[in-house]
């Protein structure tokens, strides 16, 4: 797709969002903006990347990747990822993984369950859908890197450890 054709796609104030507000990787498939308000319509599109501000709304197809800002709504197909600020309500089917900050809810069109994520304990939340028809999901641990600065006399003491 041309960046023209995904401009049709896409509006801000009820108007095709400038070209030079956005970027469009065909490679990729990674739509980018750092404007907030948009309206994205890509129910016949599957397999495209999101990089938005806040205060979106989505409607996707399937396979669809997300990094969104704030209070953004999605309406998508399946196997999608999704790593949101707070206050955002997801509309989806089986196979999806949520990274989101507070107040967001799941809608599972495919077993009629609504998930509050407020429900889960701590700060971000982190779960993966059951698969197709099967109600629930999993908490998932996120991973953490932590980066350490070590003496040489520290290290080598560690080595000694690990070596024994």
């Amino acid at each position: 797709m041309t960046k023209q054709q995904i401009q049709e796609r896409v509006l801000q104030n009820g108007k095709p969002l400038d070209l030079n507000k956005f970027t469009w990787d065909e490679n990729t498939r990674t739509f980018s903006s750092d404007e907030g308000s948009l309206v994205l319509d890509f129910k016949d599109i599957g397999k495209v990347n999101f990089k938005t501000n806040h205060n979106c709304t989505f409607d996707t197809g399937y396979s669809c990747k997300f990094d969104t800002g704030y209070s953004c709504k999605f309406d998508t197909a399946s196997n999608c990822t999704f790593n949101t600020g707070n206050d955002c309500i997801f509309s989806t089917t089986h196979d999806c993984t949520f990274n989101t900050g507070l107040n967001c809810v799941v809608i599972r069109r495919d077993v009629f369950e609504i998930i509050n994520l407020n429900d889960i304990e701590g700060d971000r939340k982190h779960i993966k859908l059951n698969e197709f028809y099967v109600k629930g999901y999993t908490i998932i641990k996120p991973n953490h890197k932590i980066t350490l600065e070590l003496t040489d006399e520290q290290l080598e003491q560690i080595q000694k450890i690990i070596n024994n």
